[in-house]
């Protein structure tokens, strides 16, 4: 992609986690296919990735409805969670490029943040595991607000809390409908390809494409 839209003067650099930060999308995928299973709806690999996306007890949710009780998803939510971090963890790593651009955007004074439906678990896992806590000035979680993605709410509280505009931050998403949250925030919004095709957002108006950080130059 171009690098034009670092040429603006954006104050911050706003995240999501899971398929933006670090690649463990497919991780995921498998831990849900094998959640779904246990629960009686075996779906492959593809029915995964198109269907499951938000928050975990939001998506349980609307897959069963009131056959699960509140205290049933909660728990089925948070095994599931368990299973990907033990499946995940001799793996985890940063995206290519991701610890030279955070660092370079920091040498540049750009302030940094995360919004991410990943429950705080997931979040401390990767942030204290990879020691980048420290890099980021807000962080905000799935229990940070009412609505998941794709509504805007996430970086709008970000935003918010940084006191800053939606024209003065650029948003990396992964997924359609993370990337549609926010571009419906009104910032400017980079997609990172590493689990969906370029196409599959063809419907949203955003400033480019990248396969990973090593593209991207402050």
């Amino acid at each position: 992609m171009s690098i034009k839209p670092f040429q603006e003067n954006y104050k911050a650099f706003i995240f999501d986690m899971d398929g933006t930060m670090v690649d463990n999308m497919m991780v995921h995928h498998r831990a849900w296919q094998k959640k779904l299973s246990e629960l009686g709806m075996p779906l492959d690999i593809e029915e995964v990735r198109k269907k499951i996306h938000g928050v975990n007890e939001e998506i349980l949710a609307r897959l069963f409805g009131d056959s699960l009780s509140a205290k049933e998803r909660l728990f089925h939510a948070e095994d599931k969670e368990a299973q990907y971090r033990e499946i995940f963890k001799d793996k985890l790593g940063l995206i290519d490029g991701l610890d030279e651009f955070l660092n370079e955007a920091k040498s540049h004074n750009i302030r940094l943040a995360i919004g991410t439906a990943a429950p705080m678990d997931n979040v401390d896992f990767v942030l204290d595991n990879l020691s980048i806590r420290e890099l980021f000035e807000v962080v905000v979680d799935a229990e940070g607000v009412s609505k998941g993605k794709p509504d805007p709410e996430i970086y709008l509280t970000i935003m918010e809390k940084m006191g800053l505009e939606p024209g003065e931050c650029l948003i990396f998403e992964d997924s359609p409908t993370g990337a549609e949250a926010a571009v419906l925030s009104g910032a400017k919004t980079i997609v990172v390809t590493t689990t969906h095709e370029p196409q599959e957002f063809a419907h949203l108006q955003v400033a480019g494409f990248i396969q990973n950080f090593s593209e991207l130059r402050v």
